[in-house]
């Protein structure tokens, strides 16, 4: 994971991953650097993190939201990618996006999940996940399929939106004020796998409700003036 200035940056919030930790990092991109942030894991991830090349930055304040902004604020390279640390989704598959960004043809890029395999998305998680794009096609007019954390945009823009959630709202926060600010944003198909250890959201009734408190919270903020545009 050898770098260089014009490389990208990839931010993996992190809370006890230790097991997908390494199939992970083996996926990063060559040149491109993983930022790995430890939300305050006990299994030793931090560690092992390091020990697979990874850059890791520690953010004691608990949320998903405060381990992605963590990681952007310490990220330094001109583009800036997202993506699960549970081996959910491949990091390799940012390749396109980052392309896509840098050639102009989008401001910001999201993949849109397509479970592979039994359990890779409970029911309860995807009927949620649903809802919020409705409502986020009423808040933008943005017809979007899905809100997921694999994702690639330009660091300094993406500072530049002001985003302000520290839990699971992040997310979509980034994707309203985006679409406020008139930036394009495309969205692709990605497979979705059965992720490695227990979830924190998506697989209890409990977590998925709570992140789509905190995502619905999110769309009641006043629109700014601007308008994005998908592909």
């Amino acid at each position: 994971m050898t770098r260089t200035p014009s490389d990208v940056d990839v931010v993996l919030p992190c809370l006890n991953e230790a097991e997908a930790l390494p199939w992970v990092l083996e996926r990063i991109p060559p040149g491109w650097r993983a930022l790995v942030v430890d939300n305050g894991s006990t299994d030793g991830s931090a560690e092992i993190a390091r020990a697979c090349g990874a850059t890791v930055v520690h953010e004691p304040r608990r949320g998903f939201g405060a381990a992605c902004h963590a990681g952007l604020t310490a990220a330094t390279a001109e583009v800036v990618c997202f993506c699960d640390c549970d081996a959910s989704l491949d990091p390799s598959l940012l390749v396109p996006f980052v392309r896509e960004v840098r050639d102009g043809e989008a401001d910001l890029v999201l993949g849109r999940r397509r479970p592979r395999g039994r359990g890779a998305w409970p029911a309860h998680a995807r009927a949620g996940n649903l809802a919020l794009a409705r409502l986020l096609r009423r808040r933008t007019g943005l017809r979007l399929h899905d809100l997921g954390p694999l994702r690639a945009a330009r660091r300094e823009q993406l500072l530049a939106l002001g985003l302000t959630d520290r839990r699971s709202g992040y997310p979509l926060q980034m994707v309203v004020r985006a679409a406020d600010a008139g930036w394009r944003i495309a969205e692709h198909d990605v497979p979705y796998l059965p992720r490695t250890g227990a979830s924190k959201v998506t697989g209890t009734w409990r977590g998925t409700w709570q992140a789509v408190r905190d995502m619905s919270r999110v769309l009641g903020e006043p629109p700014a003036h601007g308008g994005g545009t998908v592909r």
